[in-house]
């Protein structure tokens, strides 16, 4: 296979969300990367015959579920390392992996990260540009007493710490809640090209929290932008670094979007270096997760309002990382 440089080769990958029958056709008539099942029940990653699989509990039923699938028109080459399996196209790398249910996980967090990172360097594909985290029962406490998000935070600094990540490097990421399965995880990286960091004029960057949201800080950027696409990390209601409108849904979701709209807006971009901006009806490969179920149609409402209506847009009642955040919402500007 002919492995061409992201600048000469003109392509990005294809994501769609889809129901889990459509899914089931992508599978069977296209090159897949990667695929994510939003569902009923967590399950370990696969190799299966349409490419490497993930099952998130993130839906309550049937209903509710559906797939992420990442596809690419070059041939793809998959396999399974130490729990983790991947699939790679010549200029895109996808990695997933699945950490069991435990008392704590800081220690298994920092294992299954090395691996993946591991195989992202070993493989040739060192610039990762994109991670989404799920994890179970995200602000309950451990057995020792920390937050299962700061004891998943704990991790994954202590991996890059490892692996030397700079603030350069650090990706956009998601860490949401999930319905119960431990951790889930996956990763996008890339060959060449030259992702870069975006952060929030508003926000402090996230890896200088202070010690107040836990022993080490999250680590990821507000956005990452790689080959004309803002990938945004999952966006919540926080100016500097506090939560803002407690126990309002409505405000918290319109300043979540007032965040991407800052992010990803033309003046944002021109002081980290990309000329293009772009608004929040660019976006698309939307998720928004919402706490408290009853919330969803007020949500849906105001986020109808802001998106393309050509978006794919999908809502999931799971937790948020602050036990005080009440939305969070992602999406990829085109």
């Amino acid at each position: 296979m002919t492995q061409t440089p992201l600048k000469e080769a003109g392509y990005t990958l294809g994501a769609t969300l889809a129901d889990l029958d459509v899914a089931d056709t992508i599978g069977a008539r296209e090159n897949v990367l990667g695929r994510i099942d939003y569902t009923t029940a967590a399950a370990d990653p696969v190799v299966s015959a349409g490419g490497p699989r993930l099952a998130l509990h993130m839906a309550r039923d049937r209903g509710e579920a559906f797939s992420e699938v990442w596809t690419s028109p070059h041939e793809v080459t998959a396999g399974e390392h130490d729990g983790v399996v991947y699939a790679h196209d010549g200029e895109f790398l996808f990695l997933a992996g699945r950490i069991p249910e435990s008392g704590s996980y800081a220690t298994a967090t920092e294992k299954a990260y090395l691996t993946a990172l591991g195989l992202v360097r070993e493989l040739g594909y060192p610039r990762c540009y994109r991670m989404w985290n799920f994890v179970g029962r995200i602000n309950q406490d451990n057995a020792e007493g920390l937050e299962n998000y700061r004891d998943f935070c704990l991790g994954r600094a202590d991996a890059f710490a490892h692996m030397r990540f700079n603030e350069t490097e650090i990706p956009a990421a998601t860490g949401i809640g999930s319905h119960g399965g431990g951790i889930g995880f996956y990763f996008l990286t890339s060959r060449s090209g030259e992702p870069i960091a975006i952060e929030n004029p508003q926000q402090w960057a996230a890896y200088h929290y202070p010690q107040r949201y836990g022993p080490k800080a999250p680590k990821f950027a507000r956005a990452t932008r790689l080959g004309g696409r803002v990938y945004v990390s999952g966006t919540a209601s926080i100016t500097g670094h506090e939560s803002r409108h407690a126990g309002d849904v409505v405000r918290q979701t319109h300043l979540s979007l007032e965040n991407i709209a800052r992010v990803i807006g033309a003046g944002n971009l021109y002081e980290h270096g990309i000329g293009d901006g772009y608004f929040l009806s660019d976006l698309d490969q939307i998720k928004v997760y919402v706490r408290h179920a009853e919330h969803i149609p007020a949500v849906r409402a105001i986020c109808t309002r802001a998106f393309s209506p050509a978006a794919e847009v999908r809502y999931l009642n799971v937790d948020v990382c602050r036990s005080d955040l009440l939305v969070e919402i992602e999406g990829i500007a085109y």
